[in-house]
């Protein structure tokens, strides 16, 4: 700072003219307590249309819409900015050809000597609020679409197999296996398909079974987030746990209860990975099925080649254990409360 003030000897009034002046995606004015503005950049000027010698002594409050004026928006914001010393606002405003802009503003008192007014900046961030909303538009009809792909596939099916010679249960598991589909699909639309967390993932799973006082599943883990792939996968997994435990594990009697829990962690290379368990107990005795059915084939290959994970189901005597690593290559995962909560 030394070095750059002997080149360039400017006072500090100076300075923040030249930054006024260059801000060019800002508007940046002045104003006195009634809101007349009392100054104007250059920003401002290509920000609002307004040329400076008729902006200055004009009521900023032309800058908001009809319906922002009629709520008095604008005498609120100025009497925010004296109660608290500055007022920030983010909205739609008015050009002086009528033309709307989105732009966020701060609104701070500054005094000097027995002088008192207020100074307001403004960026106008049109463009990426435009974008943003035709980003939105465009996620809201590729869920439109896919819902009703899945409503589709899911009526074909049941016509389909209500004409076969496949038996209830196999219509059942299917259809069931659609539905937990479909609810994965709801997450990630909620979430602007930027992945799910997987807390919201288990207590959606765990919902049907948590009746009684007493959960009979209990959950506990950090805040972390899948990518969209691996939290549909997750789900497909977790409704394929649920079912067979209901039928034939701890959720079948009485007393049973299923632990999960899961826990982020790095490897060597500092990669970050996610440990889940699944831990049944208190059910009737386990014993190793003879063959692999569907179910277990799908939780067994829902983390293999595409997500590089790895699931795993014991098939112990005390209760069925499913343990899943999943490497996590984005770092959108976010650390909360050790407790997840």
């Amino acid at each position: 700072m030394t070095d750059f003030a002997s080149k360039f000897p400017l006072s500090s009034s100076r300075v923040a003219e030249l930054i006024v002046d260059h801000a060019r995606d800002y508007a940046i004015f002045t104003l006195n307590p009634e809101g007349l503005i009392t100054s104007w950049s250059s920003g401002a000027e290509l920000v609002t249309g307004y040329q400076t010698a008729e902006a200055i002594g004009m009521n900023f409050d032309v800058l908001f819409t009809a319906s922002d004026r009629a709520a008095d928006q604008p005498r609120l914001e100025l009497a925010k900015a004296w109660r608290q010393g500055r007022a920030e606002d983010t909205r739609w405003h008015l050009k002086k050809n009528g033309q709307r802009f989105w732009a966020n503003g701060v609104t701070t008192v500054f005094r000097e000597g027995d002088t008192a007014g207020l100074i307001k900046v403004m960026r106008d961030e049109t463009r990426a609020r435009l974008a943003d909303e035709q980003r939105t538009l465009l996620l809201n009809e590729l869920n439109h679409r896919i819902n009703n792909t899945l409503v589709t596939v899911q009526s074909l099916v049941e016509q389909t197999l209500r004409s076969s010679d496949l038996s209830g249960g196999v219509r059942e598991d299917l259809s069931s296996r659609l539905v937990a589909l479909s609810n994965a699909h709801k997450l990630l639309v909620q979430q602007n398909w930027a992945g799910a967390e997987l807390g919201a993932i288990v207590r959606k799973a765990a919902a049907p079974y948590q009746s009684g006082r007493k959960p009979r599943l209990t959950f506990d883990g950090p805040a972390l987030r899948l990518s969209p792939q691996q939290a549909v996968s997750m789900a497909l997994v977790l409704h394929e746990l649920a079912t067979n435990a209901v039928k034939y594990g701890a959720l079948s009697g009485p007393d049973g209860e299923v632990a999960i829990s899961w826990n982020l962690h790095l490897d060597e290379a500092g990669a970050r990975h996610m440990t889940f368990l699944w831990q049944e107990r208190g059910g009737p005795p386990v014993t190793e099925p003879q063959r692999r059915g569907f179910g277990t084939r799908l939780i067994s290959r829902s983390f293999g080649q595409e997500t590089a994970g790895e699931a795993r189901i014991d098939f112990d005597p005390a209760g069925v254990r499913c343990t899943i690593d999943i490497p996590l290559s984005t770092r959108q995962e976010v650390m909360l409360d050790p407790t997840g909560e």
